[in-house]
């Protein structure tokens, strides 16, 4: 089945048919050139990709997500992340993830914009899985189906 690879804003993504397969693309610079509040750069089965832009003092407001882990990183700027009623500042480069099921808010607590892209994802491997080679994940994963 041929594969076709298309650049749409900015990022490749790829197709078979009908199917989006992959997705490719500079994060940095998208996330540095994002002009929206949110937009959603890719959909997996099991994850997604969107970056997000919050004008100074903007908050994603308080949310949860009962099965859903999420990965933030800063390209630009910073944020107070309020987990379960904890805060804790972030600064550019720097990451914070919030466990599935904990209430969470983030706060562009900076003099710019903030800038960031996360990650939205159920859990693919039990907890501390380590495949020292190729060869163990497949087996685990054999194991699984």
């Amino acid at each position: 089945m041929p594969i076709v690879r298309i650049l749409l804003a900015g990022r490749q993504v790829c197709y078979s048919r009908d199917i989006m397969i992959g997705y490719t693309g500079n994060i940095e610079e998208l996330t540095k050139d994002n002009s929206n509040f949110r937009q959603v750069l890719y959909t997996g089965k099991y994850m997604q990709l969107v970056v997000m832009k919050l004008n100074v003092g903007e908050e994603i407001g308080m949310e949860v997500h009962p099965t859903v882990d999420q990965f933030f990183r800063i390209k630009v700027g910073q944020a107070k992340f309020i987990v379960n009623g904890e805060g804790t500042e972030v600064k550019e480069e720097g990451v914070f993830i919030v466990p599935a099921g904990s209430e969470h808010n983030v706060i562009n607590t900076g003099t710019g914009k903030l800038r960031l892209y996360t990650i939205y994802a159920p859990p693919n491997h039990p907890e501390g899985t380590i495949h020292a080679t190729k060869a163990d994940a497949e087996v685990a994963e054999a194991a699984k189906h």
